[in-house]
């Protein structure tokens, strides 16, 4: 699961127009938060396994950081439309911390890609150098590039998925029940996403994403979610389950097991 409510703790590192949307970390991919934000000083030096144990923790806190700072810096490149170069990453960001890139950069991307909805592609093997572009095609990101918003397509990547693992449309609680595991919740305002209900009951079924409709003969009246035709044009069923079937692959389960892809 990604829990985004993680992603929106403080940092004063963000830049420019990002600076003003809040904070982004990258909590979801393999850094625990609580070894991260620990003070040293809590940990008494009683053993050589202690001090292996804090060893470990300083260095899982070192490593989310500098995920955290490459993290803002991809999303400061797709915001500019800059290429992004694997030289300009090493010293901008790395700096003394080179042999760690290869990790870092993995968890970042996979960070832009689940909740941001964009991939990292590389253009020029030979300098090294990377483009985003969306995930799955979808081209919600640029609809929205005003330079205001943090780009949303992430969750909308989601409802998407949900629906196709649900049989072609999902009742709405079901997709309410899934996001608030990630910190998602109708109603409350989101860091990344604003109000998420607005987003997929109005925004979305507004340009084509989604349909939101009340499932026949419901009474009192019930929900469905239902792909949209613009979600038809730009992307596929098949497409979306081998997206998962990749993110799946890498690491814990990005929904719960009931719906798991097979």
């Amino acid at each position: 699961m990604v829990p985004t409510n993680e992603l929106c703790t403080s940092e004063e590192d963000l830049q420019g127009q990002i600076q003003a949307q809040g904070p982004v970390e990258v909590q979801l991919l393999g850094v625990e938060a609580e070894d991260a934000s620990t003070p040293l000083a809590s940990f008494p030096p009683v053993s050589s396994s202690s001090a292996a144990v804090v060893a470990e923790i300083l260095f899982k806190r070192a490593l989310y950081v500098m995920t955290t700072e490459l993290l803002e810096f991809l999303l400061l490149k797709y915001r500019t439309k800059e290429p992004i170069f694997q030289a300009e990453m090493l010293n901008t960001v790395l700096r003394d911390n080179q042999a760690n890139f290869p990790v870092v950069f993995r968890k970042a991307t996979q960070c832009l890609q689940l909740v941001f909805g964009l991939d990292v592609k590389e253009v020029d093997h030979r300098e090294h150098i990377y483009v985003t572009v969306p995930t799955l095609g979808l081209t919600l990101n640029e609809m929205q590039r005003d330079g205001q918003s943090m780009p949303k397509a992430g969750l909308l990547l989601t409802a998407l998925s949900m629906i196709v693992l649900a049989g072609g449309r999902i009742r709405e609680e079901k997709i309410w029940g899934v996001l608030s595991r990630m910190g998602i919740f109708a109603g409350i305002e989101h860091c990344i996403y604003g109000e998420p209900k607005e987003l997929l009951t109005q925004v979305w079924v507004q340009v084509g994403y989604l349909q939101y409709r009340q499932v026949p003969y419901s009474h009192p009246a019930r929900y469905e979610f239902l792909w949209g035709p613009r979600a038809y044009a730009e992307t596929s069923k098949q497409q979306v389950k081998d997206y998962l079937r990749r993110v799946n692959r890498r690491g814990p389960r990005f929904f719960p097991p009931q719906f798991a892809v097979m």
